[in-house]
Formats: structure tokens, sequence, C-alpha cells
């Protein structure tokens, strides 16, 4: 018999999401540096897209295999989940110090597979982690916390090497030997600081379930499996009979991510050519650019954080395709308003201290779309999916809906890497548009989802 679980205060629910902080303080300076780290190591923008090939791939491997081996876990003294993020934020930590020190492209790129491999070596279980610990009535708490986390850190990670510079503890002109900015390094260093330490509050404050002995049962009995066999097998069966719903999210997924991967990889590019007419790494307008898409990104996530709370009762009144739909459509007009940014007859313009005026209509509506977007994007499909899914293949299904995030990623880098960016023109500008585009895509295919009730079953 499942043991009862006790009542957690809100305290010891926010401990135990408070590794979650910094797992994504390091995602985040991923999303705002490395297309510049790379640069900076020499890179051109053609081949910025197969060096951001690390995320999508260990996702794709990493995080079911990690779930599953973690359900079969048990150590009395260690417990079930917090070994694997425990040692996720270890090796986290350790490539992100290093990472600013990179002499090569091949060793930043072989960095950030380290780097990513660890990050999804910690979240699976941590979000098994939360299921585990807490009752029914508690869950939404758990995992809403779990998401103000995740937008807090992202939006810290994004901000910090322009805080850095703007109170003058550094300047943007100070450079590493590799050329990449003195700024680069200590906001590593902070994530690396922000990451081990959170991860270990989480770890110490918080005590796991010991399984029943039905469930000690199940955990020897997979000790003696194959478990590689038993995971694909499982995954087979589970594409046999996946849902229409499901079927149908698949496009809208594949347009959505294909979008976030193009905006991730060029927009330092984007801006820096657009604002400062330069893509030259070398240039102090890169340097600005790159400051920029941190303060960007994380004005974004603001807006997510800000605006999820809002999404649920929204969705009550005009459902969940309408509200992904709409946000995912404010994303796109959002992203298309980029190249508003060097455009003279724009009236309203803010004089910024990364040097230049922009048009602070364009700004607003560009964050404000692509903030509302991404809050969609990390609960309406979720939403969608749960009423279509039997509820005892829900960690299988969850695995393979993180695949429809990472293999759209994986055709992006290799898309723009051999044929897009050629077609674009060669031009950063152009990606953005693209991404601006296909969310829009995105948006439309949601009106053509079958939602199914489970009442109604």
């Amino acid at each position: 018999m499942e043991p009862t679980k006790k009542r957690l205060s809100f305290w010891q629910i926010w401990n135990m999401n408070f590794g979650f902080f910094g797992i994504q303080f390091s995602f985040g300076l991923q999303q705002s540096n490395m297309s510049a780290i790379y640069k900076y190591l020499g890179a051109d923008e053609s081949s910025l897209p197969m060096l951001w090939l690390a995320g999508p791939i260990t996702g794709l491997i990493v995080q079911p295999i990690i779930g599953a081996i973690s359900d079969g876990t048990w150590s009395p003294k260690f417990g079930r989940r917090k070994p694997f993020f425990l040692i996720g934020a270890i090796i986290s930590s350790i490539a992100l110090l290093i990472m600013p020190y990179s002499s090569s492209l091949m060793m930043a790129a072989s960095l950030l597979w380290i780097l990513d491999a660890a990050n999804n070596l910690a979240m699976e279980p941590y979000r098994a982690f939360v299921a585990d610990k807490l009752n029914e009535k508690q869950l939404s708490l758990g995992f809403l916390m779990q998401s103000f986390f995740t937008g807090f850190g992202i939006t810290l990670a994004n901000f910090t090497p322009a805080i850095l510079v703007s109170i003058g503890v550094l300047t943007i002109s100070q450079k590493m030997d590799n050329g990449i900015p003195v700024y680069t390094y200590w906001a590593f260093f902070i994530g690396a600081f922000a990451s081990i330490v959170s991860v270990l509050i989480s770890v110490i404050s918080t005590k796991e379930y010991p399984p029943t002995e039905a469930e000690l049962e199940v955990i020897q009995q997979k000790k003696k499996e194959n478990l590689i066999k038993t995971v694909f097998g499982d995954i087979v069966e589970a594409f046999k009979t996946m849902p229409l719903t499901m079927k149908q999210l698949i496009p809208v997924k594949f347009f959505t991510w294909y979008a976030m991967f193009c905006y991730w990889q060029y927009i330092t590019s984007s801006l820096s050519l657009s604002l400062f007419h330069t893509t030259d790494q070398a240039s102090e307008g890169f340097s600005k650019a790159q400051l920029l898409t941190g303060s960007l990104n994380g004005t974004y996530n603001i807006v997510c954080f800000l605006v999820a709370f809002l999404l649920v009762p929204i969705a009550l009144k005009i459902g969940v395709k309408g509200v992904h739909f709409i946000s995912l459509t404010l994303g796109g007009i959002g992203l298309l308003c980029i190249p508003l940014l060097n455009n003279a007859d724009v009236l309203f313009v803010l004089h910024n201290p990364f040097g230049g005026n922009i048009p602070i209509t364009t700004i607003f509506l560009y964050s404000f779309g692509l903030g509302i977007s991404w809050a969609s994007m990390m609960a309406m499909p979720y939403q969608l999916l749960a009423g279509s899914i039997p509820k005892e293949k829900t960690g299988v299904y969850m695995g393979i809906f993180n695949m429809f995030i990472v293999i759209p990623m994986a055709i992006q880098i290799l898309t723009m890497q051999y044929f897009v960016y050629d077609l674009l023109g060669k031009n950063p500008m152009n990606v953005i548009k693209l991404a601006g585009v296909f969310l829009i895509l995105g948006a439309i295919l949601t009106l053509f989802i079958t939602v199914k009730n489970k009442k109604s079953e």
C-alpha cells in the first residue's frame, strides 16, 4: 500500500524546488551566450546551427533513459531521484567554470555536450521528484513553484552580464586571451555557483519517501531485465497506440521549436546587424548585441512568468486551443517586428546604454509577444496532451512528447546548416523572420487539434 503523503508547507515545497533555479540558470546562460562564444572562437554564421547540436541530441538520448533508470533506483542513504540531479549539478558546474576558457571551437562544443548532458541528467528525475513527494492537492503548487524557479533562473542568467557591466564591476571592452569577454566568464562562474548550491539546498532539506514493498519488488525485477530493451519496447508500443490528439500536436511542436532554435542561434547576430550594422565578433557592436540579447531574453522570461498565472483562467473561457493560437501568433508578430529595429521612421525611440536608438514600441512588442508565446509553449501543449493519454502510460508518453521538442531542433540544425541559411541569403535577420512565420504556422495548426475529454469516454 502506498504511504500517505503528508501535506507540505509552502517553504518545504519552495526548498524542494529550489534546485530548479540553478539548473535553469545554466540553461539561460547557454541560450544567451553560446552563439557569441562560438563566434569569438572563430565560427562563422553558417556553422552556428551544427555547433548547437548538443542540446537536442542529449535531450533525445539522456532524458528517457535517465527517467527509466531513476524509476528503478533506490538507495536508503541517497534516495531515488536526488543522486541524479546532484551528480548532474556537479558536472554542470564544472563545465560552466571551464567553458569561458575554451581555446577552440571543438573544446567549446564538447563542453556544451557535457553541459547539456548534465542538465538533462538533473532535469528528468527532478520532475519525478516533485510528483513523488506531493499529494494530489499540492501537485499544482509544486509544478507552479518549479515554473517560478525556471523563469527566475533563466531571467537572472540573461541579465547577469548586463548587470555586471552596468554597475561598473566590469567594462564591455575587457576580454580574455581567447577573445571572450570577461563579463561572460563571471556570468558562467556565478552560474556554476548557483547550480551546485541551489541543488544542494534541495537535497539537504528534502527527504524522499521510501518505496513500498511492492515497489521494491518491481525495482529488483527491473535490475534483472535488459533496461535498454524494456525502454525501447515501451516506446515502440506507445508509438503504435498514440492518441489522435498527440499525433496532431506533432506539427505544432515542430514549427514552434524549429522557430525557437532559430531565435536562440541567430538573435545576437541579427541584433548586431540591425542595430550596429556588423556581425564581426571582434567589434564593440557585437559585444553590445550580446549584452542586449541577454537583456531581451530576460525580459521575455519575465513576461512569461507574469503571464503564466493568467493563462489558466483565460483557457477556461476561450479554450486551451484558443489561448495557444493567440499566444503563438503574438510571438510570431514580435519576431517579425525585429527588422524594424533599424527603421529610422519609427517615432518613439529609446536611447539605451548599449548605444544607438532602439524603437521602444518594437522592443516591447517583441519581448511581450515572445514572452506570452513562451509561457503558452511551457503549459498549453501539455494540457492538451493530458486529456488524451492513459494515466498508466503518462511517463512514456511524456518522454515521447519531449522527442517532439528535440527532433525539430535536430532537423533545424541540419537543414539550417546545409540548406536554409543559404536560401535565406546568409542573413541572420531573415532567420529571425522565418522563426516568426513558423510560430504563426504553429498557431494555425493548433486550431485543427481534436481535444479528447476524459469525462466523455
